[in-house]
């Protein structure tokens, strides 16, 4: 035990595993990312060996930035699937990519007010209030992606109902409540990784797996990255302004994911190495990922479950599951891999993983007691879930801008907490 009553940490912050231990470690970090990490580039179209390219990057650039003084995973962020499905679909990647990008710079700018004038006036700005229903609109407005995943094929290019498909479904989406509720220790902490693995194979027996992009595969292929003035000329967009605020979302995240992460470790991260340090350095995570193609990244609680499990909190440790990541990207066969996971196994897992995001915004207001009988946070609460969840947007075609329903919902929900008096007769 320590001075402060807590178990003593098995490898602290700063300390080096020997080497055989340390690759065990870092790969139980990169399984427990590794499932919801992949599962955004599939929903987006983004490449998968992408993603963990810049999950892996964005994870050892964070620790610098951080000083290696905060031991944390980068993997890709939810709260952006929408806005790039969105923007990619009326516009191009390219323009989803510049949103990313612009969203970073919304880090960078809080990092420096922090840095200036604290943290008091953003918890101001964003109370649990506005933060909790938010993240209900994030799990429900991809609500409807997961069931048509688990429903539905496409034949001919049109979508149809399929029972088989949707019984793979069903059946990987019980085996990932199983290790949910059922297993113990680091099983249940990658819940979604086995619950694709058993699906994977549920799927095979079913025969929908076409193995075709394995075998035509190369071992070594380089990620398909997406880079401006290589891959593409830039152009300014204004619809890429439409990501930009559920920046207000995953900066919100940040703060709860590093309070937890001093509350695991017993450091405080929020004082050394400074909230603007680590938000700066979640941001500059963002914005590499933006410029090679790959989605946001985000600190994730997955792996800090690894680590209240493990009292292991070595960022060597954090520092090899990235480099892991980053080697897997290359490796072409296993990209192809992952492109074959069929849409049903993938819809399976998300109708969990959508419900939980959900439910977690629903947890916030419980945990933070937000008072609903009062006018107020009814009336903000109420906004932000039926203009989120209904689909609502703003569109100027004269300029050609749309701020999609998640947007407007976040920017709403500011507005009101802002402006509202505290009381409403």
């Amino acid at each position: 035990m320590t001075n402060n009553g807590r178990l003593k940490p098995i490898l602290d912050v700063n300390e080096k595993p020997k080497l055989a231990l340390w690759i065990t470690l870092s790969l139980q970090h990169l399984f427990a990312m590794f499932g919801a990490t992949v599962l955004v580039p599939i929903l987006t179209g983004l490449p998968a060996s992408v993603a963990l390219a810049t999950s892996g990057i964005g994870t050892l650039t964070y620790i610098i930035i951080t000083r290696g003084k905060i031991p944390a995973y980068l993997g890709s962020s939810f709260a952006f699937i929408t806005p790039i499905i969105v923007l990619s679909t009326s516009h191009n990647i390219q323009t989803a990519m510049l949103g990313a990008f612009l969203a970073s710079l919304v880090y960078g700018f809080v990092a420096l007010l922090i840095a200036k004038f604290g943290v008091n006036w953003l918890l101001k700005l964003l109370p649990p209030v506005v933060v909790g229903p938010i993240i209900v609109v994030i799990g429900l407005g991809l609500s409807p992606t997961a069931v048509d995943m688990a429903m539905n094929k496409t034949v001919n290019g049109v979508k149809e109902y399929s029972l088989e498909n949707f019984l793979v479904a069903l059946a990987t989406l019980a085996v990932t409540i199983i290790c949910c509720v059922a297993f113990k220790g680091f099983a249940k902490q990658i819940p979604v990784l086995l619950g694709i693995v058993f699906g994977y194979i549920i799927a095979c027996i079913a025969g929908i797996v076409d193995f075709t992009p394995v075998i035509e595969a190369a071992w070594f292929k380089v990620p398909e990255f997406i880079i401006p003035f290589v891959t593409y000329k830039p152009e300014w967009n204004v619809a890429a302004l439409a990501m930009v605020p559920i920046a207000i979302v995953t900066i919100n995240e940040h703060i709860g994911h590093q309070m937890v992460l001093s509350e695991v470790v017993g450091k405080n991260f929020i004082k050394d190495p400074g909230l603007h340090r680590s938000i700066l350095a979640d941001g500059t995570a963002m914005m590499f990922a933006s410029l090679l193609g790959g989605p946001p990244s985000t600190t994730y609680g997955e792996n800090i479950g690894v680590l209240a499990i493990t009292r292991i909190f070595s960022v060597f440790v954090l520092a090899g599951a990235a480099v892991f990541a980053l080697a897997l990207s290359f490796i072409g066969k296993f990209s192809a891999l992952i492109s074959t996971i069929p849409n049903p196994v993938m819809g399976g897992v998300s109708i969990l993983l959508f419900g939980i995001i959900a439910s977690s915004g629903l947890r916030m207001l419980v945990d933070e007691k937000v008072d609903l009988s009062i006018n107020r946070n009814l009336v903000i609460s109420s906004v932000i879930i039926v203009l989120g969840v209904g689909g609502a947007m703003l569109k100027f075609e004269s300029i050609n801008f749309e701020l999609p329903a998640m947007a407007l919902a976040a920017i709403s929900g500011v507005l009101l907490n802002a402006f509202l008096p505290k009381e409403v007769k």
